[in-house]
């Protein structure tokens, strides 16, 4: 019996690419929920750089696009589409009134508890039809622009941030 990698066959399916990308969009999660735990609230509201955005601002942004994504998905409306105004469409520097990190906390944790388990439900067909903001015939020619796409595009999408974050970690 070899116990070289190179001789096991895997038979790639639709279900394993599923499992592949879900899989590390959970994982994108939990690293975001462990720097959530290890910052303190003051850290969270530290700019990640001279001149960037906080990390209470960065966790409005990535729960706006989190919860944007069950109308990309066509898995329902967004829970809180008032996030849209203050962290996808104005800057930091705005200076709009912002939810409390608590409640930031909170929707970031809703959201994702919800759009798991819709995302659980979803039937393996479903990841490959199109996103919502996409037009048929530009879909027609461009299939892979689908909602698993749009997983994908969202867990680099947080990664980048997660990258930001680090930068509060006190050494």
């Amino acid at each position: 019996m070899s116990t070289n990698i190179t001789d096991i066959s895997v038979q790639p399916s639709t279900e394993l690419f599923i499992k592949m990308v879900v899989s590390n969009w959970e994982l994108q999660n939990s690293r975001l929920n462990g720097l959530l735990d290890k910052l303190t609230d003051e850290e969270l509201a530290a700019e990640t750089a001279p001149g960037r955005n906080s990390g209470v601002y960065l966790l409005g942004h990535l729960t706006a696009v989190s919860d944007g994504m069950f109308t990309y998905l066509g898995l329902g409306e967004k829970l809180y589409p008032q996030l849209d105004h203050i962290f996808l469409k104005n800057p930091e520097s705005a200076g709009l009134d912002k939810p409390s990190l608590a409640e930031l906390k909170e929707y970031w944790t809703k959201v994702n508890e919800v759009l798991t388990e819709k995302m659980n439900a979803m039937q393996p067909d479903d990841w490959f039809k199109p996103h919502s903001e996409i037009a048929l015939d530009a879909f027609e020619k461009e299939p892979h622009r689908n909602r698993l796409n749009i997983l994908i595009n969202r867990t680099i999408h947080q990664g980048y941030h997660i990258g930001q974050l680090v930068y509060l970690v006190k050494k």
